[in-house]
């Protein structure tokens, strides 16, 4: 099959495919005597598992590593789960920090409701930002016990 039938069969543009081939996350294809690229039903299966693999969050080095040791006869199943479990501890780190910062952003967000907007008179500041950087200040001090 030529490009634009694999693209379509894949649900992948043909851009996508020949950039997938620059990299080696798919084999250079075999030319046809008038020059186009001719594509197998094992392409077609290999772009659908990096499609797949793309939608997990593995990137395509990730991948690329995956599908190096299945065409030298290894098995790929520890190396995968190992880059499974690192992108679940990813996803888990920026959890924590989206919840770290919706916590800031709802506490900005009750001062800013409790202002008064007639206090805010510094044309270069403003009071609910500048409270809030002050308590952070305050809080990355050591306690007297501490020094």
């Amino acid at each position: 099959m030529r490009i634009g039938e694999l693209a379509e069969q894949a649900a992948v543009t043909t851009k996508t495919i020949r950039y997938y081939e620059s990299i080696g996350v798919l084999p250079t294809p075999d030319r046809t005597p008038s020059g186009y690229r001719a594509y197998d039903a094992t392409t077609l299966e290999r772009l659908r598992f990096v499609r797949d693999a793309q939608a997990t969050g593995l990137t395509l080095i990730e991948i690329k590593s995956i599908l190096e040791l299945k065409g030298q006869g290894e098995q790929s199943c520890e190396h995968t789960r190992s880059l499974i479990h690192r992108q679940i501890d990813d996803i888990d780190t920026q959890i924590h920090r989206l919840e770290n910062a919706r916590r800031e952003l709802c506490e900005l967000m009750e001062r800013a409701d409790r202002a008064d907007p007639v206090d805010c008179v510094d044309e270069h500041r403003c009071q609910v930002i500048e409270a809030r950087r002050g308590e952070v200040q305050r809080d990355e001090r050591p306690a007297a016990a501490d020094q």
